[in-house]
């Protein structure tokens, strides 16, 4: 299934679309090619075993890379961010989150998620590669030295150790967008207090080091080493692109601070009470509020109870309670009404749902926010900005 972000869906895991764009599937070749004749030497064995070993090494690895990002994404999700998918590409993963974090602690949190999975994953690799065969045969396999000899699962552990060794140490370089650059911001946005400015400052070492990466990958074009030229040279184009983005989302949220979805919503929609038959309901508000395709349904207390639809209770039985037939309301239709006005032009289900249910802490609904409403707020706060 080709997703919304031109990836194709591999997986749900624990409510989370896994999903891998068509770069991933250039990587996935060039792994397998690129190791095969390492694994036969190592191995001693035929090409068919070499290649199923490599398939398997590259299995395990962008495995271990979807553990990565779920810790990530658990991370996010217990700070109460919604997220929306996780993709693997060219150059690794990405989890999409529906808005960023709003203290240094939780950035923190998500941050260093990730990288406690992939520590974990090189301490368990290594603690039964040298169970198996010892320091220094799990070092040659690990390092694809031609004077190891190891079995199909060893070789596999020792590689699954090494590459993630190599992808932690490569994550915690303090240079934003990677993982060692979020830590950094949230350092620095706790000892600053100012979110905006621990993003630019995070965000500039990180467009620094895309260009050490870009300037180290010219060198090795130079050098003859063609295609670990370009390899690096792309990768710090895109970090640095992604560090400029950061820089001008950071200026361009700064000049948004205080809007939130309370300033900016319909504070009296036009609500169905829950316990109104669904034949009552029709009459009196599909067909009063004629071109209304759906209403906001709420119990006595205010609570939120879902959406009701044209069609769903146009086919229902008269009698029936409109609670009863409501889409539930789920949390991607929901935010909290006094969300910023940065969370509301993040949010994909704004976009995809076209409207999204402001409720308070306690689940009542206080107004109904829809994207034309944050399109002219956005284009009113920018005016006179």
């Amino acid at each position: 299934m080709l997703g919304t972000g031109g990836s194709f869906q591999l997986a749900r895991l624990f409510g989370i679309r896994i999903g891998v764009n068509a770069s991933w599937f250039v990587v996935l070749f060039l792994f397998i090619y690129l190791f095969q004749d390492s694994f036969r030497t190592i191995l001693d064995a035929s090409d068919t075993v070499a290649f199923a070993t490599a398939l398997g090494a590259a299995v395990l690895f962008f495995g271990s890379i979807v553990l990565h990002e779920l810790g990530h994404a658990v991370a996010a999700r217990r700070a109460g961010i919604e997220v929306t998918g996780i993709d693997l590409f060219l150059f690794g993963g990405v989890m999409k989150m529906s808005r960023d974090t709003e203290t240094p602690g939780d950035e923190f949190k998500v941050a260093v998620a990730g990288p406690l999975v992939t520590l974990a994953l090189v301490l368990v690799g290594a603690a039964l590669g040298l169970a198996l065969v010892g320091p220094d045969r799990f070092w040659d396999a690990g390092r694809l030295s031609g004077q190891a000899r190891v079995t199909v699962p060893v070789l596999l552990v020792s590689v699954l150790a090494g590459f993630n060794l190599a992808l932690l140490a490569f994550n915690l370089i303090p240079a934003y967008p990677l993982d060692g650059g979020r830590i950094a911001r949230a350092l620095v946005w706790k000892l600053t207090g100012d979110r905006g400015r621990a993003t630019r400052a995070a965000a500039r070492v990180g467009q620094g080091f895309a260009g050490l990466l870009i300037a180290y990958g010219a060198y090795l074009a130079i050098k003859g080493n063609t295609f670990d030229g370009v390899w690096f040279a792309v990768m710090g184009w895109l970090l640095g692109s992604n560090a400029r983005s950061a820089v001008l989302h950071s200026t361009f949220t700064d000049r948004l601070g205080g809007v939130t979805v309370a300033d900016v919503m319909d504070a009296e929609p036009v609500t169905i009470p829950a316990a109104t038959p669904a034949g009552t309901a029709f009459e009196d508000f599909f067909l009063r509020y004629h071109g209304y395709e759906w209403f906001a349904v709420v119990e006595e207390d205010g609570r939120f109870a879902g959406i009701a639809h044209r069609d769903a209770v146009e086919r229902a039985d008269g009698a029936l309670p409109v609670r009863d037939l409501v889409a539930d309301g789920r949390a991607e239709g929901r935010i909290d009404s006094d969300a910023s006005l940065e969370a509301l032009i993040a949010s994909e289900p704004l976009r995809r749902l076209g409207a999204l249910m402001a409720v308070d802490a306690d689940g009542r609904l206080r107004g109904v926010v829809t994207l034309e409403q944050v399109t002219r707020a956005l284009q009113a706060r920018l005016a006179t900005g």
